[in-house]
């Protein structure tokens, strides 16, 4: 950068100024010669003849071969390389283990065996059982959906899918398992609550709300409504809610019949049958509750009252053999 100097020359030729300023000399600039700068390198004067000589630009020789080759490709491709041979391999241990599959099956088997094997002997086999909580499921259908074995271990136990496959019996809501070590598995059930009993097929079973069976109905459940018929097991929770509504009638029935899926027939012990209408059968309970209230209509020699048609009443008297 050029420097610039501002000097006071006293011999200068005088300038036309102001009378303020004619005793004060006028300013000169002057301006230092330039010097070349030296290059960093300095060429040597045989270089610079060679490099005017030279044919430029100097074409240069390129290298071949298949290690060459291979680099660049790497180089290039090194990301897509890495995930094909990453896939190549994945391929070739699934065909493997594919082909060798029974030989791996048959190791894996003698290995957990052997592992079973020496934890029972350590102490950890399943000696002890104890199921609470069960009052309609059998003891031989959880244990047989505990799955245990001679070599089962409380190590190696699932407890959580021994419960799943226990819920899987019909008259089980909840389990939970419990694994008590070394040794001991406890097992509690809470079981689905039975509405009534349903005869079908000869067979009577006791069902829960959603009209599934759940257990074989015994002589302890016969406090339980009893349902006949196809169907009636779908039906008879909606039923047996309705016939609470009329305690009179209820007092000594005894089955509830599903004749053809359509409607219900009232069965009691002294063998009436009383026949309810497909609709309306509020309607028609409450005209029988109203008549047995005020005539004992269910007390009377009869063996069957036919609702069936609205406004109508018939009625059947007992059929007795003379002698």
């Amino acid at each position: 950068m050029q420097q610039i100097r501002r000097e006071f020359v006293a011999d200068a030729a005088p300038v036309a100024e102001p009378p303020l300023f004619a005793d004060k000399p006028s300013l000169r600039t002057i301006r230092p010669a330039i010097k070349p700068v030296p290059p960093l390198a300095p060429v040597k004067s045989e270089r610079r003849q060679l490099a005017k000589r030279a044919n430029l630009p100097v074409t240069t020789r390129r290298r071949r071969g298949v290690l060459v080759g291979f680099g660049h490709f790497w180089v290039l491709h090194r990301v897509v390389t890495l995930r094909a041979m990453l896939v190549a391999l994945l391929l070739a241990v699934g065909v493997g283990c594919y082909v060798i599959r029974e030989d791996i099956r048959t190791v894996a088997l003698i290995t957990a065996d052997i592992v079973s094997g020496g934890a029972a002997e350590a102490g950890f086999g399943v000696a002890q059982i104890e199921i609470t909580g069960q009052a309609l499921t059998r003891e031989a259908d959880v244990i047989y959906a505990l799955a245990l074995d001679d070599f089962s271990t409380t190590l190696a136990f699932d407890a959580e899918a021994a419960r799943l496959r226990i819920e899987e019996i019909p008259s089980v809501e909840t389990a939970t398992i419990r694994k008590i070590y070394p040794d001991s598995i406890v097992v509690t059930i809470q079981e689905k609550v039975p509405v009534a009993r349903w005869r079908i097929d000869g067979a009577t079973m006791l069902i829960d709300a959603a009209g599934r069976p759940i257990a074989p109905a015994s002589f302890e459940n016969g406090d339980l409504m009893l349902v006949i018929g196809e169907g009636a097991g779908d039906d008879a929770i909606a039923m047996i809610n309705l016939m609470e509504r009329f305690p009179a009638l209820a007092d000594d029935l005894a089955a509830l019949s599903r004749i053809g899926d359509r409607r219900w027939d009232m069965i009691f012990y002294t063998g009436l049958r009383v026949q309810l209408p497909e609709n309306g059968v509020v309607s028609a309970l409450e005209r029988l509750n109203t008549l047995h209230r005020d005539h004992q209509l269910l007390d009377r020699d009869l063996d069957l009252i036919d609702m069936r048609v609205p406004q109508y009443l018939a009625v059947r008297p007992t059929q007795r053999d003379e002698s």
